[in-house]
């Protein structure tokens, strides 16, 4: 075991969802520091028994999951690991359905192979808020073991089945003669989505669904630009629909006959109406996420909660308005009578649903027609990370009265400054929470006002930079 003795605390941070670092920083007793620091967190809340522990199929990571099992253990806590690679909802799903205590997912999401990283899950199965990880970093200590009679025990079990089984139940379909193509992007939806979707009855035809820790040299992020593959296979064979999962599965794109790479916007305003079909309910969504999903709440009378970016305010919002749906435009969206979380696995298996009542391009084409046309976009600006807190407060006393030649409406202060304009577009400027960047987005009706209004609002920011 590498010595904890000096290890350096101060590399650890928990950011929008958990810790994430390159491997030369992302180590095993730092690994086994947060791990100490979650025991420590748990035990002071009064929690106890079972903590599920998950990895993703990156090389390095069931090793990690290793030294989180030994230091939970150590301190009293049962452990439970998945018998494979697992998707991070159906981690989170298994808390929640088992009322464990929490869990601990390793995982680096999209991020390129020579990260990992690190996230907690609260035994409701929703995303950490900052209470928890804020009482993480104060916790960070080594390990420091309790004698070896009152060590917890470690189980492995197939987690994937029961999850299987459930989904089947919530999502109830029939997708016999329904042709898809899935992309695993080589991640942990591997063997897992495709064949949820082909036990309701789908054909389905996988791309990169080998086992390959290195993502074939690239990064298992769902974009338009990974899912090139996927819209071949959609375009030129026999899908009606394709679907594309990040490395921990947690989020999806979708590919469409037509449209090719769907706007995650518009499949966010599409799922939304197909699901209000069946059951009246609210929305949830983050500040940068686009309006027609508005247009499509307020056809159907139902209200719009709108929230700081990152999705553990999407999942707090659901639960404070009982909401039926809740998503950002990053591609994350989650059914809160589910589980409140993002989950790109059960969410492949509604989109079929959904296609296979009325295919996503002419849902979407009837959205359009009835909502109108709706673009947009986002720009970076460089900023240092120690810049950002006095840009925004400078920002706040140069806010103009009109943007790209139209009257500023009303601001929102929720997550940076999201100028409303009188003719209904609005520019958002917020700061990256990854990244020494500020982004700028746009929402207009063509991409040419779009285009108008990220010029407009970096000539706002750059001279505060």
């Amino acid at each position: 075991m590498d010595n904890d003795a000096d290890v350096d605390a101060g590399a650890i941070a928990f950011g929008t969802d958990g810790w994430r670092a390159t491997l030369d920083v992302f180590t095993k007793p730092r690994v086994r520091m947060v791990g100490q620091a979650v025991a420590t967190t748990l035990a002071e809340r009064g929690a106890s028994g079972t903590v599920a522990i998950g990895y993703d199929a990156r090389e390095s990571s069931p090793g990690f999951a290793d030294e989180l099992a030994h230091v939970l253990r150590a301190n009293g806590f049962d452990v439970l690991l998945p018998d494979r690679d697992t998707p991070t909802p159906i981690l989170a799903w298994t808390v929640k359905d088992r009322g464990l205590a929490g869990a601990l997912q390793i995982t680096a999401s999209h991020n390129p192979p020579e990260y990992n990283g690190v996230k907690f899950i609260p035994g409701d199965g929703s995303p950490a808020l900052p209470d928890w990880t804020a009482a993480f970093e104060e916790n960070l200590a080594v390990l420091d073991p309790l004698p070896e009679d009152e060590w917890g025990e470690r189980t492995e079990e197939d987690l994937i089945s029961p999850f299987h089984d459930h989904a089947l139940d919530f999502v109830d379909t029939d997708l016999d003669g329904l042709s898809v193509a899935y992309d695993a992007l080589y991640g942990s939806g591997r063997g897992v989505t495709d064949a949820l979707l082909e036990a309701a009855g789908a054909d389905v035809t996988c791309l990169n669904c080998e086992q390959d820790p290195e993502f074939g040299g690239g990064s298992p992020e769902p974009s338009a630009e990974n899912a090139e593959g996927l819209v071949g296979e959609v375009s030129e064979g026999d899908a009606a629909l394709g679907i594309i999962n990040d490395g921990d599965a947690d989020r999806i794109g979708v590919v469409t006959p037509d449209r090719g790479y769907l706007d995650p916007n518009l499949f966010f305003a599409a799922m939304y109406d197909f699901l209000l079909e069946d059951e009246a309910g609210d929305v949830v969504r983050t500040v940068s996420t686009s309006s027609i999903v508005d247009r499509v709440a307020e056809a159907h009378g139902q209200d719009v909660h709108e929230v700081a970016v990152g999705f553990k305010w999407v999942a707090e919002a659901m639960a404070d308005h009982d909401a039926l749906f809740g998503g950002e435009e990053s591609g994350g969206f989650g059914l809160p009578d589910h589980l409140r979380n993002k989950d790109g696995v059960l969410v492949a298996l509604v989109a079929a649903a959904a296609e296979r009542e009325e295919p996503l391009d002419a849902r979407v084409d009837r959205l359009l027609d009835e909502h109108g046309e709706i673009h947009q976009d986002r720009i970076s600006v460089d900023c240092p990370d120690d810049r950002k807190e006095p840009v925004l407060d400078d920002l706040e006393t140069a806010l103009p009265d009109a943007l790209a030649g139209v009257a500023v409406d009303g601001i929102n202060t929720v997550d940076g400054f999201k100028i409303r304009l009188e003719d209904g577009t609005w520019v958002l400027v917020r700061p990256s929470g990854t990244e020494p960047k500020l982004r700028v987005y746009a929402e207009a009706s063509s991409a040419e006002r779009v285009e108008e209004l990220l010029e407009a609002g970096r000539e706002l920011v750059e001279p505060l930079v």
